[in-house]
């Protein structure tokens, strides 16, 4: 059994994982954003210490920052006011005496998404729509993460006078005093205005995905995150956009597109975590 964990900035989740299905699960509040390093080390190690079974034999762990992987040192986690150089791999090996692996969240996800998809060939992409948006990259089954766990943070580029991740995320709502999850429903429910946002939305996603067509080349993208879950209002602006920029249209005649906005795929992938190092 391996027990992979997903750190966010408002809820930190467990799950106990064999193969590529989740056993059990839960889901706790995250750190508050006043909390000493002292203080989060020592709740997740209390929430660790009460979902751990004496099977489980290895600890992935999924963090929203770079990651010295080989070290499991967390930099800068900007949710996390506290993590500024957190030693996280060798304080809970030396508290659960079991081998524990750190990355990226996108990484994370995008080695679950991999997974379940069968993809141990060709790169595959994940993409992932949540506060900001996240990227990673799998390239014959195993995480291709750069010199410093930074090979995805494209979303930093320059876009229309800003970055893409605030057009690609949820802070495109949020800039334009909107709720996310409040324009979706009103979508669903037919309101031309909201629809349109979306489809806005779609525009900018399409952009990003012709950057990720021309940085990574993959054979499939896998897309989640909590907004993920509107794809039927944007998927098809998306996929617009993208074939009117990419200029070899025969290679996205062959490109999968995966939506896959289930929660549990980064716990998944970061149970697996410590199988990409042996």
């Amino acid at each position: 059994m391996l027990l992979g964990i997903d750190i966010g900035g408002t809820t930190i989740s467990l799950g106990l994982v064999k193969g590529t299905g989740i056993e059990k699960r839960i889901r706790v509040p995250s750190f508050p954003a006043d909390a000493t390093l002292e203080d989060t080390l020592s709740y997740l190690s209390d929430q660790i210490a009460s979902f751990l079974t004496p099977d489980v034999s290895q600890i992935g762990i999924g963090v929203p920052t770079l990651v010295d992987v080989e070290k499991g040192i967390v930099y800068d986690a900007l949710n996390i006011p506290s993590w500024k150089k957190v030693h996280l791999k060798e304080y809970l090996e030396h508290r659960f005496s079991i081998p524990v692996a750190i990355n990226n969240d996108a990484n994370c996800y995008t080695l679950g998404a991999a997974a379940r998809i069968g993809k141990r060939r060709g790169t595959v992409v994940g993409v992932t729509l949540g506060t900001g948006t996240g990227i990673g990259i799998v390239e014959n089954g195993r995480l291709f993460c750069g010199d410093h766990c930074g090979a995805g943070e494209i979303c930093s580029l320059p876009y229309e006078g800003s970055i893409l991740e605030a057009f690609c995320s949820k802070q495109f709502f949020e800039n334009r005093g909107l709720n996310s999850r409040k324009v979706c429903d009103a979508a669903a429910a037919g309101d031309k205005d909201a629809l349109a946002t979306l489809e806005e939305f779609g525009r900018h996603l399409g952009y990003l995905l012709f950057i990720v067509m021309l940085a990574y080349d993959p054979s499939a993208i896998v897309i989640g995150g909590g907004v993920a879950n509107a794809h039927p209002f944007f998927y098809d602006a998306m996929v617009r956009s993208l074939r009117e920029l990419y200029p070899y249209t025969h290679v996205l005649d062959t490109l999968d597109i995966v939506m896959m906005p289930e929660e549990d795929t980064a716990l998944i992938g970061a149970s697996i975590l410590s199988l990409q190092y042996q």
